[in-house]
């Protein structure tokens, strides 16, 4: 006897607050999370271009070619707080900047840019969420920031929370790119505890061979494409679709040598000693990721801020004598054909560089959305109302 069809669950309507928005990276991945539906009731985001990016893609329009609607604060964290009180959520999401926790230059424990978490947590403290989520780099756990992060959870702002925390691969969670980042997920002690994300790629990890195979070798040209639209009082680059980032660069003649003399997996170690840098003549050792080229049958690299510089990593074309393309970025980090961006190379670049990876935080949605059926209130079946003005 056939079982009989059972009726799909419907959706868990969540209610977000996404701080240090940026372009919307991990909102976009929480809401492709299958039965998940977001519904971001603010988000905070103090780089206007990237404010603007979130808002195309996160509930508002252009209309007479300004970016309307939405729902984004385009300024810092600490200007939100003074003006809001508190704000009815589900869950708080957000990556407080890192540089100073970052390997990747000189760690500065007094940056003041390694306390901006503290600013997060009173946004979770004032809102009281189910849930939140925050994203920093691995050197952010070995932190002193970290120790007092634990003082905060046992008797400061986030008292009213236990965590789970771990250093998360992309490449684990379906992401072509191997990218790692600690993810703190914390709940209210009165609902249930969503554990880490389950790894779906451990053993397998999809090869950047995938995309490229549907990229064109060749640019679509070279520069930003034209267009201009207003945000907040200033007109700005954009909007661009995805694909229409596909552009180069002009490069001297002696980098389009150093490209040349680069083979397939190569990088600056392959160059003759007439292409190399006086720096790199003293320096035989170190990096091997410094002007190399990406490799085919394994995930990307890290895609950074500056990934349109060869100085910069492992960042050179397979096979073409190019960078990789902003468009190619893109889709590395998971972003849609047709999602929109507003802001010059430079500002596009830290947007898309600064992401969390779509496929990683569709795995978060994914153990949020286990969660918070177990935990059901009635806004998870029915969609509330909110102002597309919110400020």
């Amino acid at each position: 006897m056939p079982r009989p069809m059972m009726a799909a669950e419907p959706d868990s309507v969540v209610r977000t607050l996404d701080l240090f928005a940026g372009a919307g990276g991990l909102t976009t991945g929480l809401s492709l999370a299958d039965g998940l539906k977001i519904l971001p009731v603010c988000a905070v985001e103090a780089d206007e271009s990237a404010a603007a990016t979130y808002t195309l893609n996160h509930g508002g329009r252009i209309a007479d070619g300004r970016v309307v609607g939405g729902t984004v604060y385009a300024g810092r964290i600490e200007d939100w707080l003074a003006d809001n009180a508190e704000i009815d959520v589900d869950l708080v999401v957000g990556g407080p900047p890192c540089q100073g926790f970052s390997t990747l230059g000189k760690q500065d424990a007094d940056d003041k840019r390694n306390v901006l978490w503290r600013k997060y947590a009173e946004a979770v403290h004032r809102s009281a969420p189910r849930y939140f989520v925050l994203e920093n780099v691995p050197a952010f756990l070995t932190s002193p920031q970290w120790e007092v992060f634990q003082d905060e959870l046992e008797s400061g702002l986030l008292a009213d929370y236990a965590i789970t925390a771990g250093i998360l691969n992309a490449a684990d969670y379906g992401a072509v790119q191997a990218r790692k980042r600690v993810i703190v997920i914390g709940h209210r002690r009165d609902v249930p505890d969503p554990g880490m994300p389950v790894k779906t790629h451990a053993h397998h990890h999809r090869k950047l061979e995938e995309i490229f195979e549907d990229i064109p070798d060749k640019v679509d040209r070279v520069g930003v494409p034209d267009g201009t639209i207003w945000y907040e009082g200033t007109e700005r680059p954009g909007a661009f679709s995805t694909r229409q980032l596909h552009f180069g660069r002009y490069y001297t003649d002696l980098s389009l040598r150093r490209f040349a003399a680069i083979p397939r997996d190569g990088s600056r170690f392959n160059l003759p000693d007439e292409l190399l840098s006086p720096c790199w003549r003293k320096h035989r050792t170190g990096a091997g990721d410094v002007m190399g080229r990406m490799h085919l049958d394994k995930p990307s690299v890290t895609i950074r801020t500056e990934f349109f510089k060869p100085e910069k990593g492992r960042y050179l074309h397979p096979t073409e004598n190019r960078v990789i393309t902003h468009y190619e970025a893109a889709l590395i980090q998971g972003f849609p054909e047709n999602y929109q961006w507003v802001g010059t190379r430079e500002e596009i670049a830290r947007q898309i560089g600064n992401a969390v990876p779509i496929p990683l935080g569709r795995a978060i949605g994914r153990q949020l959305l286990a969660a918070f059926r177990q935990g059901r209130s009635p806004l998870d079946c029915e969609a509330p109302h909110v102002s597309s003005e919110f400020r």
